[in-house]
Order: C-alpha cells, then structure tokens, then sequence
C-alpha cells in the first residue's frame, strides 16, 4: 500500500517543515522579548520587587504560550498523520467447532500462499494460529495490508520522541509494541509478555546485547531466537517463541518469527566500559513498558473490544525519558548475581512500591526466580551420590566374604 504511506511520509514532512519553522520563529521571538526584559530591567534596578515578579510572570507566560503552540502543532501532525491511514473494521468471531477451526487454519495458515493473511490475523488476535481451539474468540479484518502498520494501536506519529533515533514502547495491557525512529512509526507488533507471577514490569528500560540463538540461563530447554535482553540481572529479554495470545512467559516479550528477526537487526546495544568491560547502564535504544495486563481477564484482552484499528490509540508519555526505571523486585533476580545489583535497595522495596500502585494484586504472591539449570545439576549430583552409596553397600558384603 505505497499510495497510503507515500501521503503519510509526505504528512510527516509538512510537519517535520512547519515544525521547524514554527520553532525558529518561537526562538526568535523568546530571543527578542528576553532582550526586552534584559534591557528593561538593565533600565529599572531601582524597580520594586512587584515590578520584577510582574516581568518574571510576562517572561512566563511567554513560554507557556510557545509550548501551547508547538503542542498544538504536534496534535494536528499527530491527527493528520492517523487520519492518512485507511480504516479497517473488525468482526469478532466465535469459534464454535473444529470445522471452523481447521477453515481458520486453511484460510490463514502459515504456508507461502497465505502468509500475508497470517501476518495479519496472527498480529490483530496476538496470538499463533495452531493455539485455536474450539470455543475460542478470532478477530477477523475487514482488509488485509502487508504493512502492518496499519493496524497499530499506537499512534504514526510521536512527537515527544523526535529526538530520539530508536524508541520502543511495549503495552502490557494490549500486548503489543512500537518502534519509533525520530518519532515516526516503523514497526508494530503483536507479544506476548508475563504471566501474573513473572510479569512484566511498566517502566524504562534499554537495550543491552543480543544473541542469534540464545540457550537461557535459568533453563538450557529454552532455545531462545533472535535474543534483546533489556534487563541485565533480571535477564528480561525480546525473543521468539510461543505466542498463546496471552501473557504467558517468564517477564521476557515473546515475539513471532518475524517481528523478532526484524527487531534483532533494527536495534541498538548498550555501550560498553572499556576499563571493566561491562555494559554501561541505559546506553542501548530505550525501551518503556507503560502499563500492566489485566489478569482478570481470563481470555483475550482490550484488542478483542476494538470494532475498527481506528477505535483507540495507546496514549504515550509526554517525556518517555523522564519515565521512571523500572522497578523489579529482588526476588526476580537469580540468587546467584544478586551481589551485583546497583541501587540494591531499589529492589528491596520494589515489591510494596509495586503493589501500593496496583501493579501487583494483592492477593497475588510471584514466583521466585528458579534457575532449572542448577536444579538440574545439584539433582544429577545427588543421583550420582546415591549410586556411589549404593555401589559401596553392595561392594562391602563381598569383600567382608573373601
């Protein structure tokens, strides 16, 4: 659809022009009513204070002003940039039978000849197509796009980020994500974030390092494609695998193949200190995680309400640098690289500052971090111990013989 995202760009370039402009002239004019003020008060020393407040409040009230223009500037760019993308209504359907189960699984199936229609539907339902089963919910489009763009929940254009290179920002409520580059949408993607005990936590992240084929580090079972981990000690991560339509992992961001190759390729890493050779903290493409799900729920989400992709937006921060770091809980740290932890009593608290927002139900108790590798081992260990014990008792009646 080149005709629908050619307007789009065009859109974003009036504004991109007029937005400079707007603050070139902007600037001029705080330039010259400072100078105004300058010289004014350079003339008037002798002035009462109530003269001095009265120009400190004229001065701003300026700035309130030109904030109100650029904001409203941005507001339009933002409706127009949406407005340029075609509407698509959905219709939410009730699988009743394996007879519609297997017509899903033809008509969107992943195989060459109708990959463009499981992109779609897959995305949209957020959930892989062999997870269906009768008695299920599927949101079926009203038209199918190869840009999936089109049926993002996230606003086209994100002027607070315009700044910003790389910008991920992952809703946990709707398990979904964006990638901004310069404020302008160039990725939306289905996920599959935490379940209640392991969740997900809302807060600012980055990126760190990746890896092509990841074996995880709590389970070796876990074979892990196209890894970005985001957290380094809570080794919370993007990776392929699974996708159920709900959150279901161990706080990482399931992805579909695709999504997680293209995400693989388009970010950036944190940097790294070369007198210790560690990742410096918040140095990779920033990441925000805004809300959580509502586990409640017990099937499907918010996307299964929407009756068109122009029912909603996800509302994003004003200033997505200002967000706080996340807060994650001591006991999702593995044991072992605890010791490690700066601001240590960050996580110590993390937990009552969690639950006091909401974010954690109260009746709600999470998992521990398990490292299953070590389990493993230390259950190989004691198994080889009791084979010796074994072996030893059954030796000494022989040689008490002889």
């Amino acid at each position: 659809m080149p005709s629908v995202f050619s307007l789009s760009s065009h859109i974003v370039w009036r504004w991109q022009y007029y937005r400079r402009f707007a603050v070139t002239c902007l600037s001029l004019f705080v330039f010259v009513l400072s100078s105004a003020l300058w010289i004014s008060c350079t003339k008037n020393e002798s002035a009462d204070d109530g003269g001095t407040l009265s120009i400190q409040r004229q001065y701003a009230d300026s700035l309130l002003i030109a904030k109100r223009m650029r904001d409203s500037a941005s507001a339009r760019a933002v409706r127009k940039a949406n407005a340029a993308i075609p509407q698509i209504f959905y219709t939410r359907l009730v699988l009743g039978n394996r007879t519609q189960i297997d017509s899903i699984r033809r008509v969107f199936g992943k195989k060459p000849t109708t990959m463009l229609g499981y992109r779609v539907f897959t995305t949209i339902n957020r959930k892989d197509i062999q997870y269906f089963r009768p008695g299920d919910t599927a949101i079926v489009p009203s038209a199918f796009y190869e840009d999936l763009r089109v049926y993002s929940i996230f606003p086209h254009l994100y002027p607070a980020a315009d700044t910003l290179p790389k910008f991920i920002t992952i809703s946990n409520a709707h398990q979904a994500y964006a990638c901004y580059e310069y404020g302008k949408l160039v990725r939306f993607a289905a996920c599959n974030t935490g379940r209640e005990k392991k969740p997900t936590f809302p807060g600012r992240y980055t990126l760190n390092w990746r890896d092509r084929i990841r074996r995880s580090s709590l389970d070796s079972n876990w074979v892990l494609p196209f890894t970005w981990n985001f957290h380094l000690f809570a080794g919370s991560a993007f990776h392929q695998f699974d996708m159920p339509g709900r959150p279901a992992s161990h706080s990482c961001v399931r992805q579909f193949m695709d999504d997680a190759e293209w995400l693989y390729n388009w970010g950036k890493g944190g940097k790294i200190d070369t007198a210790t050779k560690k990742y410096i903290p918040m140095t990779g493409t920033p990441v925000i995680i805004l809300d959580v799900f509502d586990y409640s729920r017990t099937k499907g989400g918010p996307w299964w309400d929407l009756r068109s992709n122009k029912d909603f937006l996800v509302a994003l921060p004003n200033d997505p640098m200002s967000v706080e770091e996340a807060l994650i809980p001591i006991s999702q740290i593995p044991p072992e690289v605890r010791w490690q932890l700066p601001q240590k009593e960050r996580y110590l608290y993390a937990e009552d500052s969690l639950r006091s927002r909401g974010w954690i139900r109260q009746d709600m108790e999470l998992a521990e971090s398990v490292n299953y590798n070590k389990l493993r081992r230390d259950k190989a260990k004691m198994l080889r111990q009791e084979q010796i014990r074994k072996a030893k008792q059954i030796a000494k009646p022989k040689q008490q013989n002889t």
